[in-house]
């Protein structure tokens, strides 16, 4: 079977087209898509526990992407997790009393940032701290405390 040119640069070209969606499907997926950097400022909140967290989640105000998760460390005098994130400025209205909560998008998807705007006249502003938060739920922490329960309260009959 004889092979035209023709027929080659078609096959080429489908071939690249093919690598090159696969890419951007990656990027989408993996959550470096964001390349251009927008005007944003920065958060942080200190957290009992981030469970598993990581840079680059999401943090939403009401399902809505405000930004990102851009640090997590570890405060050595509270022994607390401090998740620091990057708020787009054109949400610069939230409260100074917000507070925030890690969830998990679904039964076993990534962990997320939600803020709760409460509602003070006074605005978050660059390197803002929020003071009321609530850590994120560790599935394995509950079913073990339910296990233990169950028999804490057999032991005890």
């Amino acid at each position: 079977m004889q092979h035209s040119v023709k027929q080659d640069t078609l096959v080429g070209l489908f071939v690249a087209t093919g690598i090159a969606a696969l890419f951007f499907m990656a990027m989408q997926i993996s959550n470096l898509s964001a390349f251009s950097e927008t005007e944003s400022y920065t958060i942080s909140a200190a957290f009992e526990n981030s469970g598993g967290l990581k840079v680059k989640s999401p943090v939403v105000v009401g399902g809505v992407r405000v930004g990102r998760v851009v640090a997590i460390t570890l405060d050595q005098k509270k022994f607390q997790s401090v998740v620091t994130m990057k708020i787009e400025s054109q949400y610069d209205q939230l409260p100074e009393d917000t507070s925030a909560s890690i969830f998990t998008a679904g039964l076993l998807g990534e962990q997320y940032v939600s803020l709760e705007p409460g509602g003070m006249d006074e605005v978050l502003v660059n390197n803002s701290i929020i003071d009321i938060t609530q850590p994120a739920i560790v599935l394995e922490e509950i079913i073990g405390k339910f296990l233990f329960k169950d028999n804490d309260a057999e032991s005890k009959e």
